[in-house]
């Protein structure tokens, strides 16, 4: 008799949790809590594809000229290009390009280290000091100066070269570094940005409270508006430093002493030598491997400093 009385009770006990479960679920059901349509599950398998792709678009090109640099001149012919040579001749072709031509490279390495840092860092602080006047000073003619900097965004490097070129040569400054870096230090896309990022990290309540406490403006950008705008500054620390380094047709237009060159006109000289045929050297593996090294600095410098990407720096500075 008690066991059919448990069994009566536990099957009403489990109809009625049933019954909440069914209710919960058309509830649920009804709100759309949890159930999910098939076009989101769609969109996101696309969505998913479509990054996937883009991983292997990017990371295939870095991934052969990693393997590129273990092998031989003629293994780089006579093997599959995203697989390993008959032998491993990685260290064997760092020699190479530490040795070649009495190790310019390492020259060509510190004058790209040069050109692109100094070049950065100007570049950064003249787009943050610019960008800044604009976003939070009313002067005559600021938006004739802003619709300008934006115009010049439109035009491509490669038209400015020649007038560059002549400007500079009436200076005396060709073959020089300064024929590399002063250019450089020109960034419209900089200061676009920075005088969007200036708009919204930096609030005009703190201004005017450093001005009521009699700090002057140059201490206020310096102490106050470049720390909260230092992601953006380091934003286009970034890229000036990434252009710079990657910067090709400027050296090569200005500078005709090869211990000037950066590593991209170095490399290129050899490149152009190995395909020379005849009795040209055959370098192929030895571009690869400096093509390599020089990419190292920028992965470095990225990953150092995307810790400083981030948001919210003011978020409590200002109630209200």
């Amino acid at each position: 008799m008690t066991d059919v009385t448990d069994r009566a009770t536990a099957t009403e006990t489990m109809t009625t949790a049933g019954r909440r479960n069914s209710s919960g679920n058309r509830r649920r059901s009804a709100f759309g809590g949890r159930r999910r349509s098939p076009w989101g599950r769609q969109r996101s398998s696309l969505l998913s594809i479509f990054m996937w792709i883009s991983v292997v678009y990017f990371v295939v090109p870095l991934l052969w000229l990693v393997i590129s640099t273990t092998k031989s001149n003629t293994d780089l012919f006579t093997t599959f290009g995203l697989w390993f040579g008959n032998s491993l001749e990685f260290f064997t072709n760092v020699k190479n390009l530490a040795t070649f031509q009495g190790g310019v490279f390492w020259q060509w390495m510190a004058n790209t280290f040069l050109y692109a840092i100094v070049s950065a860092v100007g570049a950064s602080l003249l787009a943050t000091a610019c960008g800044y006047a604009l976003a939070k000073y009313r002067f005559r003619g600021s938006s004739a100066v802003f619709a300008v900097i934006l115009g010049s965004i439109m035009v491509p490097l490669t038209a400015l070269a020649l007038p560059t070129y002549l400007v500079f040569a009436a200076g005396n400054l060709t073959d020089t570094p300064w024929a590399i870096i002063l250019p450089s230090l020109v960034s419209p896309f900089g200061v676009y940005l920075m005088r969007v990022y200036a708009a919204d990290s930096v609030d005009d309540s703190l201004l005017e409270a450093a001005r009521i406490d009699g700090s002057g403006e140059i201490r206020t950008f310096a102490t106050i508006s470049m720390r909260l705008m230092a992601p953006g500054f380091v934003t286009v620390l970034l890229f000036q430093l990434v252009s710079t380094w990657n910067n090709y047709f400027l050296p090569l237009i200005m500078l005709n002493t090869p211990s000037l060159y950066p590593v991209t006109v170095g490399l290129a000289q050899w490149q152009a030598n190995a395909s020379a045929g005849g009795g040209a050297q055959v370098l192929f593996s030895t571009v690869l491997t400096g093509a390599f090294v020089s990419v190292i600095p920028l992965i470095v410098a990225f990953l150092f400093l995307q810790r400083f990407w981030v948001s919210g720096l003011s978020t409590g500075g200002v109630k209200g």
